[in-house]
């Protein structure tokens, strides 16, 4: 495709797929603020609105396999180059990894990825090194997943061996649950934007305590975000709040986490639960987190872990310059989340949400006629508001008071999945 005049001298910062909304978006603008040209390369990337709307450039290429990103990437970036390789989203974060080493750029050792991504290679490692994790097992079968769920004693958590953001994690509390879960798991056998998954669930261990989340860059613990969830059985993160407690000892687990997997190379997000014996892992993401933790982290502290992440990626000043000490104040999210499935017949109440004090943004991410809802997981999120303040109580107050005036309404759409 053809640059548009004046933007073709630039070296590309190639951007494997995103999520649909948030951090993909906001590594374009960290790209343009470098003197960087940010190309998305997807297999479909008009599913991608904010594209269009921020006249971003797009190219088409097969996002599974690495040579078909690295000759995309190359033919869109001509003899300006390719500056570096990012991703936003989970399911695209070893095939980053791959192209940026074919191209010889700086990236996370796409060994270590596959490790991660993979969660019962990712638990084994953990294990083997004492870092403190749920007991669990691997189960092939609904059947196998049965026994192994006797074995750690009920309740239980059972989920995707290679999933994200919730999908399919569910508390399962006897044998048919268990059973049914796992065959419905099994049965589906792709993710939600058509891969082949494992063909494989863990069962594990539930914790019970609050659940927290370490963002890390490189080796150094940025900081704790503290996880709202809606009701079981399903874990949909319903906001979160940066930054929670003091770092240590969650901090320290994950450092030893990180290390233990042989990642170490930009950032990292390792959930944790803080249960009787202390901090569990849950598990650790190759990535930045998800759920608009980065806007957080800068709004409370004005690190920009978006921007350390291209600089990290391209090489810039080596890519190893400390992040700044995080400054003080305090950031909040909540999400509004369609409880049950339904076609969106209006929203209404941003701009009541938006006039309340400490407020810096509200959206829904749906619109009328689309349909929502059932999943039991953070597709299931449909508009947020995002709060600052100089202290906790002030920024979780304002959000949580923003969010009581959103407004939702559903027609129940019967087959809606």
């Amino acid at each position: 495709m053809t640059s548009p005049p004046g933007v073709g001298d630039r070296p590309v910062l190639a951007m494997v797929e995103s999520n649909t909304t948030g951090t993909g978006r906001m590594f374009a603008v960290a790209a343009r603020s470098r003197g960087l040209r940010p190309v998305l390369l997807g297999r479909r990337p008009e599913r991608y609105r904010w594209v269009a709307e921020d006249g971003v450039e797009a190219a088409r290429a097969d996002t599974t396999d690495p040579e078909s990103v690295v000759a995309v990437a190359r033919a869109v970036a001509g003899p300006a180059g390719v500056a570096g390789v990012v991703t936003s989203s989970e399911y695209f974060v070893a095939v980053a990894a791959r192209a940026a080493r074919r191209l010889r750029l700086p990236g996370a050792d796409p060994a270590a990825v596959d490790r991660c991504r993979d969660k019962r290679r990712q638990r084994a490692a953990l294990a083997g090194a004492g870092i403190p994790v749920p007991a669990w097992a691997a189960a092939g079968t609904p059947q196998a997943a049965v026994a192994a769920a006797a074995a750690i004693g009920y309740p239980v958590v059972v989920k995707p061996a290679d999933g994200t953001g919730s999908r399919g994690v569910r508390l399962c509390g006897d044998a048919a649950e268990v059973l049914g879960h796992t065959g419905a798991l099994l049965t589906v056998g792709r993710d939600e934007r058509g891969h082949p998954s494992l063909p494989a669930v863990l069962v594990e261990e539930y914790i019970a305590g609050p659940e927290f989340s370490v963002e890390t860059f490189a080796m150094d613990v940025v900081g704790l975000t503290a996880k709202h969830l809606g009701p079981l059985p399903s874990f949909v993160e319903t906001g979160h709040d940066f930054p929670a407690a003091p770092p240590e000892p969650a901090g320290a687990v994950a450092r030893a986490a990180i290390a233990a997997l042989g990642l170490g190379f930009g950032p990292a997000h390792t959930e944790v639960r803080l249960g009787p014996r202390g901090p569990v892992v849950v598990e650790v993401n190759a990535r930045l987190a998800g759920g608009r933790i980065p806007t957080l982290v800068r709004l409370a502290t004005g690190v920009d872990l978006i921007g350390a992440t291209v600089d990290a990626v391209t090489g810039f000043d080596g890519g190893g310059r400390p992040l700044p000490e995080p400054g003080p104040g305090h950031a909040s999210i909540r999400f509004l989340v369609a409880e049950a499935a339904g076609r969106v017949r209006r929203t209404g109440g941003v701009a009541a949400a938006a006039a309340v004090p400490g407020v810096v943004d509200v959206a829904f991410s749906v619109r009328p006629g689309q349909h929502v809802g059932g999943t039991g997981s953070f597709l299931d999120r449909v508009g947020h508001v995002i709060t600052a303040g100089p202290t906790a109580a002030a920024a979780t107050i304002a959000a949580d008071t923003a969010l009581a005036h959103l407004e939702l309404d559903l027609d129940a759409a019967v087959g809606v999945a």
